[in-house]
């Protein structure tokens, strides 16, 4: 397997010094999040040089730029029509970066709230763009995420059916599974199969009260819930199963630490990248 950082994790610093402090962490590759002050959209390509140059020097490349487009299944066709610019311009700053993944999002509402016509939305702009991102060879990825349609793998697989291209798939991520109240573990990997392309790790708790640094609410099944944010082993979500049945099914791709704990950044990735590594030396 091979260890990125998220960027957004370092979103209060420059892409230039989350870059270098990814390489300090010791970590394999950097997931840039897609948004100011890092490399966005409306980026001009002498920046976006820039930073691939950067990734050369470093020898840190850029698996996924990790968008923030999306919302297909709520936005009126004017608004899906504008992310759809915005995705294409990603696509050419990909190709630059030497980027073979990007993340969207299909939109909402929560899984067990949403209609069919959700679905079919959702499901006919990521058929757009999976067929725009296979031109240029890339990979169009859906974060399995609380409070949006695919925030279990049913929900996932149920999509997914829908879309049909071979260049779409999920990026798994345990820390969500765990707000949502869903399988997470060795089921989930198996399930998601070819699907799987991509994994998140962060922890998170379930906690009674909102107020301290890191507490935030989400709408899940039992109702609204609240959580902390946490740093891995600290939290709810035990991550071995899961780094059990990567294991077990061969996967070596990419993993990314995205903890979001209320700790300075490097020192949360720092405890992040420890824990994983005990995770994978004892799958």
């Amino acid at each position: 397997m091979k260890l990125a950082a998220f960027s957004g994790v370092f979103i209060s610093h420059s892409i230039q010094e989350a870059m270098h402090l990814t390489k300090r962490l010791g970590l394999d590759g950097i997931e840039i999040a897609a948004r100011e002050p890092h490399v966005s959209p409306s980026s001009s390509m002498e920046r976006v040089k820039e930073v691939k140059a950067l990734s050369d020097s470093l020898a840190l490349p850029i698996p996924v730029l990790a968008s923030y487009i999306g919302g297909f299944s709520d936005a009126d066709d004017s608004q899906a029509e504008s992310y759809f610019e915005e995705f294409k311009r990603l696509l050419e700053i990909a190709g630059v970066l030497g980027t073979r993944m990007i993340r969207v999002f299909p939109g909402g509402p929560n899984a067990f709230k949403a209609q069919d016509y959700h679905y079919a939305k959702a499901a006919y702009w990521m058929n757009l763009f999976a067929e725009e991102a296979k031109k240029h060879e890339v990979s169009v990825l859906m974060e399995i995420h609380n409070d949006s349609l695919v925030e279990t793998v049913d929900s996932s697989l149920r999509l997914l059916g829908m879309i049909g291209s071979d260049n779409v798939g999920m990026i798994h991520d345990a820390g969500n599974m765990y707000i949502t109240d869903t399988d997470y573990g060795r089921d989930s990997v198996l399930r998601l199969g070819r699907y799987l392309m991509h994994v998140h790790v962060k922890d998170e708790l379930r906690i009674a009260e909102l107020g301290a640094p890191g507490t935030f609410a989400s709408t899940t099944r039992h109702g609204r819930e609240l959580f902390l944010q946490s740093r891995l082993g600290e939290g709810g979500a035990d991550h071995k199963p899961l780094f059990d049945a990567l294991r077990e099914t061969g996967y070596s791709d990419w993993v990314t630490l995205e903890c979001h704990a209320p700790f300075p950044a490097y020192e949360r990735l720092e405890h992040d990248l420890e824990a994983v590594r005990r995770l994978i030396a004892t799958a």
